[in-house]
């Protein structure tokens, strides 16, 4: 594969990163200053750069809280759940604080482990991390779920290893590398500040990610070569039928009190002929956004993010992620540019249903009394929710690419009264088991989509009508995700 192709791919790889929206906040000791401007990366691609991948790097920076700094938090948290309990805001506080300081611990008992062996979805508890996303009383967790050792009985699984900050030219290319890719990430919006460490490793995830789908390609190309040997003239292989089985909703597929099954465990399979010249690819594709989701788990240990499908089985009655456009009368700096245009949607999906639902997911019929003309006629939220008469909300769809004429459900839009003059205005996402199938099919077809658009005979091509059809599969894989 060429420089040119590689930085192509990379480039396309930070694209993934920065629409998806993954906000990289690694904490690195500051001691690693950034590389000079004489550093030796002279432009050519961080995945062609003298071979030092991304985890070796964490290996020799270990990228850890110290024992020391461990301490004090845990001692802080134990401070707050110590607090009298006379207002709110001490419940919720104190809530936060049982939860970040089981997050603490759980760091901390991996301070002598390699980065590869983090694993918060697969090591904590499906219940722990449910009434941690909700941030729930923890009483019920308390009763069912084992805590984490305390830190002193981390300390002794042996001697912290000594950290290594010498800053050789690889790491210096690769971090020079980062610093480019990674400032594609900002947000050149109001509310969306610049931080040049959060521009960094969100530049070293893409990195990660760009090297281990480069090793994918390239076993899918050496497998493709073998097979091109003794097939048709093309150089393809035919291949079984094999039929689409859907992902079953058996519970605890992956394990106690989870509601699905493993990244590693296979669940899809498709329909017709497969016309692909070589086998699936070995990595899934919730492998590939795997790691940018790991590094955003140690970026902010605060943060709640975890896979929804590994939550516990709680799940199963739905999970969403809310972005408030408007709350009452103010006005949500980050996301109110988008106000209006969410609006816009809104009334098109109305136009084309002739319904919306209530908050008991009942149908509101709005063919009658000429309320369709009137939602049309809507300029604010205020004359939207007076055409409608009621709090509501109503999905958007997306059309699915691997099942042909099958619609998937794709965000909410929600409008509510606060008070006389207030609305709350809101995009929903919901996260049910079934669309979770749903996408999954989709993911999974966009992944091996974009496998088969770079590898075969279109591997190492510099042409750019193929390095058209690999962004137009990156940006699909995106979109779905």
């Amino acid at each position: 594969m060429s420089s040119l192709d590689h930085l192509a791919f990379s480039e396309g790889l930070a694209y993934i990163v920065m629409e998806i929206g993954i906000r990289v906040e690694l904490k690195v000791r500051q001691s690693i200053s950034p590389p000079r401007a004489s550093s030796p990366w002279d432009g050519r691609s961080p995945v062609n750069v003298p071979y030092v991948t991304i985890i070796e790097i964490l290996t020799n920076m270990k990228i850890e809280l110290s024992a020391i700094a461990v301490d004090y938090l845990v001692k802080d948290y134990d401070a707050a759940l110590d607090l009298e309990l006379d207002s709110m805001e001490k419940f919720v506080l104190q809530c936060l604080a049982f939860y970040q300081k089981e997050i603490a611990l759980y760091t901390a008992s991996k301070f002598n482990a390699e980065f590869s062996w983090f694993d918060l979805d697969g090591d904590i508890d499906p219940l722990f991390k449910e009434y941690w996303c909700k941030r729930l009383h923890p009483k019920n967790v308390c009763e069912k779920v084992y805590r984490q050792p305390p830190l002193r009985d981390s300390l002794r699984k042996g001697k912290l290893k000594k950290l290594d900050f010498s800053l050789t030219k690889q790491k210096a290319a690769l971090l020079q590398a980062a610093d480019s890719i990674g400032k594609k990430i900002q947000y050149h919006c109001p509310g969306f500040l610049p931080n040049r460490r959060q521009h960094r490793m969100a530049g070293l995830t893409a990195i990660e990610i760009a090297q281990k789908v480069a090793r994918v390609w390239r076993s899918l190309q050496t497998e493709w070569k073998h097979s091109s040997k003794g097939g048709s003239k093309h150089g393809k292989k035919a291949r079984r039928k094999e039929k689409l089985h859907l992902p079953s909703h058996s519970h605890n597929r992956g394990g106690a009190g989870c509601s699905t099954s493993s990244f590693l465990e296979p669940t899809i399979s498709y329909s017709a002929v497969d016309d692909s010249p070589y086998g699936r690819p070995t990595m899934p594709w919730n492998g590939v956004y795997s790691v940018a989701v790991k590094w955003r788990q140690i970026s902010e240990p605060c943060d709640a993010v975890v896979w929804v499908n590994k939550l516990s089985e709680e799940y199963n009655s739905g999970f969403g992620s809310l972005t408030p456009l408007i709350t009452g009368q103010a006005k949500i700096v980050r996301y109110f540019p988008n106000s209006q245009r969410t609006l816009n949607v809104a009334k098109t999906v109305i136009n084309d249903t002739k319904y919306v639902r209530d908050k008991k997911d009942n149908i509101i019929n709005l063919r009658e009394n000429g309320k369709l003309q009137e939602i049309m006629n809507a300029e604010s939220c205020s004359d939207l929710y007076r055409a409608v008469g009621e709090d509501f909300w109503l999905p958007t769809w997306s059309n699915s690419m691997a099942i042909e004429g099958k619609r998937l459900e794709g965000t909410r839009i929600s409008l509510a009264k606060t008070d006389q003059t207030g609305y709350d205005f809101a995009i929903k996402t919901s996260c049910t088991p079934s669309r979770w199938d749903d996408f999954e099919i989709e993911m999974t077809s966009a992944w091996e989509a974009l496998c088969n658009a770079y590898c075969g005979e279109n591997y190492g091509s510099t042409d750019f009508d193929v390095l058209e059809k690999v962004r137009e599969a990156i940006l699909r894989m995106t979109y779905y995700w």
